[in-house]
């Protein structure tokens, strides 16, 4: 009898792309933010004030990511990790068709623009599935417009109390 054997789409580039993407858009959004060494249990960055007079609070984020802009719009998440994070941030790459009726392979015309959605632990002890070996995360049917983007970004900030930045006049402290 022949063994089935899954086959995995591995690119490392574009997987710790999506940490970057993330650093980068809290950045821009005037939280401190520092990657975790490789391979670190729970999380992959650390999320501050960026002012170390105004806050001593830290905010672990694991970061998870899909690659194909079909994907069902799950991601994995270990049990054993869920008291380890403050937020998972998932990342929808969308680099392209990976799935369906599409040729084999990835089709460039399924790219679009990157989706990020912000999560608190709670959402995501909530929503774990652990009765596959998967513990998967499912999101698709559910409402998650107030964590994606900017929106759930904010939310970061508002946990660290960061103010958002603003242009002063001359003369403002």
């Amino acid at each position: 009898m022949e063994e089935f054997k899954i086959k995995f789409t591995r690119f490392p580039v574009i997987s710790h792309s999506a940490e970057y993407l993330v650093m980068g858009y809290l950045m821009r959004r005037n939280i401190l933010t520092y990657k975790a060494p490789p391979n670190n249990e729970g999380y992959d960055l650390i999320c501050i004030h960026p002012n170390p007079r105004k806050s001593g609070r830290q905010v672990r984020v694991q970061v998870k990511s899909r690659l194909a802009t079909d994907s069902d719009r799950g991601f994995p998440v270990k049990a054993r990790t869920l008291d380890a994070f403050d937020y998972l941030i998932v990342v929808f790459l969308n680099v392209g068709y990976f799935f369906g009726k599409m040729k084999r392979g990835c089709s460039r015309a399924g790219a679009t623009a990157p989706e990020f959605y912000t999560f608190p632990a709670a959402f995501i002890r909530s929503h774990h599935d652990s009765r596959s070996s998967w513990e998967k995360v499912r999101t698709r049917g559910l409402d998650i417009e107030q964590y994606k983007n900017e929106a759930g970004f904010e939310v970061i900030a508002q946990d660290l109390e960061v103010p958002y930045p603003e242009k002063r006049e001359q003369g403002d402290v």
